[in-house]
């Protein structure tokens, strides 16, 4: 029995040793330290954390967040009547702003102070400031706002890329005029493509209820820091029914950074038209259902340059997996021109490694005949055997998209010879709303054409 009560007693303490030795050597070692993703850091961040469990406390997250995320309000100057001089102020709406430092940056959506002439922002401490616009990004929804205060409290951004699926999120705003309120959900989706003309077109999903009035609010991990910003609700009544949408962290920091060092946002392109291998019909005889299948590469752009091929199938972009087309269009997103990006791609069934630099994304809409372009490369111009224009890059409404004319040569608008888009900007300026419009094209194929749009 002695002998035994001594087996038992070296048998707990080895236990106890071995879950001590687990504990010190091998659970700090499942921190994970992540890479510099390319993106200076110009706002406070975190993008070391890796989420935690289920059992987690939301207390200390909420604490944080919710001094942290501010009530905007958007007031315009209006007419009293359409026979009246006078003006008066008029609320147009409300949403929220997550401070992102703590001399006052803030960052909202567009739509939340768009049309705004002053713009008051209220703390969790009820105190208000005027807010001055820094900059806008419409495409992305995002806005960068500024108060003259100091030691305020903020969130960090945390690196959206690590957020997982089935993750605890906080989302903190003012819905319906509510201040300080906090959800709790999951992250239900990522990457998803929600059919918007936006420049993010890859959003967290989740199902914390997000109401109107929570725009421009945070969506945040239960380490307290900032993984996105909520946008969007889809929703047959206007109101939460369990699917809210978010811009994600590192797309929000890269255009807020942006337009604190450029004064606007600069973005880059891999140089590749392309549609999710999973869409390609069988002739194309392509195995991989993940994936995104190389179609066009554009002559001149980075990925040409680095040696990617129409026909290859990208699989991952850095360290990140791409199963469809929003999550490339997501990482890229992050990114800036002449960042170095590592393409991963499946070419003949082998895999193969690129480093793309990426090339300046420059482009402008002639929404008065619908149309987008871009520069065109010298090489471009030498294949339609032309010395100056623009490229179409794609059309704006459903009428200039079934034309299909992508690659195609603007040479002279209103028989003013164009060069680049600042001289379609120019002519654009210049003339008057209304009146017919030329437009000469040479086709992909060579032939020279002219339209009259009236």
């Amino acid at each position: 029995m002695k002998r035994f009560a001594s087996f038992l007693m070296i048998s707990v303490l080895s236990g106890v040793l071995t879950l001590a030795g687990y504990l010190l050597f091998i659970d700090e070692d499942n921190v994970l330290v992540e890479a510099n993703t390319g993106i200076p850091a110009y706002t406070p961040v975190k993008m070391n954390s890796l989420p935690t469990g289920t059992n987690a406390d939301f207390t200390e997250a909420a604490n944080e967040s919710v001094n942290a995320v501010v009530h905007v309000k958007n007031v315009a100057t209006v007419r009293r009547s359409p026979f009246s001089s006078s003006t008066t102020q008029a609320l147009q709406g409300t949403g929220s702003g997550v401070i992102i430092s703590p001399d006052g940056y803030i960052v909202t959506n567009n739509h939340v102070i768009q049309n705004a002439t002053q713009l008051q922002v209220t703390l969790n401490n009820n105190q208000n400031y005027m807010a001055e616009v820094i900059g806008t990004d419409p495409k992305s929804d995002i806005a960068l706002l500024k108060i003259d205060a100091e030691d305020l409290h903020y969130l960090p951004f945390g690196n959206s890329d690590n957020a997982q699926i089935g993750e605890w999120v906080l989302a903190v705003g003012n819905p319906f005029n509510l201040t300080s309120t906090v959800t709790a959900g999951i992250i239900s989706a990522k990457s998803r493509d929600l059919g918007m003309d936006s420049n993010i077109s890859s959003f967290i999903q989740t199902d914390a209820a997000v109401n109107p009035g929570n725009s421009g609010g945070a969506l945040v991990n239960i380490n307290g820091e900032l993984i996105g910003i909520n946008t969007a609700i889809t929703s047959q009544t206007g109101t939460y029914v369990g699917y809210a949408f978010a811009v994600p962290s590192n797309n929000a920091r890269k255009i807020v950074e942006d337009l604190i060092e450029y004064g606007d946002v600069q973005q880059g392109i891999l140089g590749i038209r392309g549609v999710q291998a999973a869409n390609l019909p069988g002739e194309y005889n392509i195995e991989i259902s993940e994936g995104v299948y190389v179609d066009q590469v554009e002559a001149g752009s980075g990925a040409a340059k680095a040696g990617i091929r129409s026909g290859d199938v990208i699989t991952r972009l850095d360290n990140v997996k791409i199963s469809k087309f929003s999550d490339l269009i997501g990482y890229i997103g992050s990114k800036r021109p002449d960042d170095v990006v590592t393409v991963q791609v499946i070419r003949d069934g082998d895999p193969k490694e690129f480093d793309v630099t990426l090339t300046k994304y420059e482009v402008y809409q002639i929404k008065a005949i619908g149309l987008e372009v871009t520069n065109a490369s010298t090489d471009e111009l030498k294949q339609r055997k032309v010395t100056h224009g623009v490229k179409i890059t794609r059309g704006l409404t459903p009428q200039m998209q079934n034309e299909q004319l992508y690659g195609t040569i603007i040479t002279a608008i209103d028989n003013i010879e164009v060069r680049d888009i600042k001289d379609v900007e120019k002519i654009m300026a210049q003339r008057s709303p209304g009146q017919p419009i030329s437009v000469t094209f040479v086709t992909p194929d060579g032939e020279k054409q002219k339209y009259v749009w009236r």
